[in-house]
């Protein structure tokens, strides 16, 4: 049982490095970075150069479920904190996971309220 769990984590790693080795976020074009739970989302723009976190949100902090709704909801808030930082780009990291679902709508919230990725 212990071989699958590894073997799980292993290609979650892979398929993560896979997607951040051509992503690099700077302070005008910050990498948006986010990661889901089984039971929240969160998402965090970093500038790599610094190794700074800019903003940050999560389904934690709004105390609501995870759901596309909710998610979408995240994204809205994510990019009107972005846009007080005057952050009109960034970078989309998905990590290991798909973009799909939850992700895409995150993202389709973000770019309702001007983020461009």
């Amino acid at each position: 049982m212990d071989k699958v769990i590894e073997k799980r984590v292993r290609l979650r790693t892979t398929r993560a490095l896979r997607v951040r080795k051509h992503l690099r976020g700077s302070k005008d074009k910050p990498r948006m970075c986010v990661v889901k739970t089984n039971k929240h989302i969160y998402a965090q723009l970093i500038d790599d150069d610094l190794g700074k976190t800019l903003c940050s949100i999560s389904t934690c902090s709004e105390s609501s479920k995870k759901n596309k709704e909710s998610a979408r909801v995240l994204g809205q808030k994510l990019a009107e904190k972005a846009k007080l930082q005057g952050i009109a780009q960034v970078m989309f990291d998905r990590g290991p996971f798909k973009y799909h679902g939850i992700l895409a709508a995150l993202a389709d919230g973000a770019r309702e309220n001007g983020l461009q990725f």
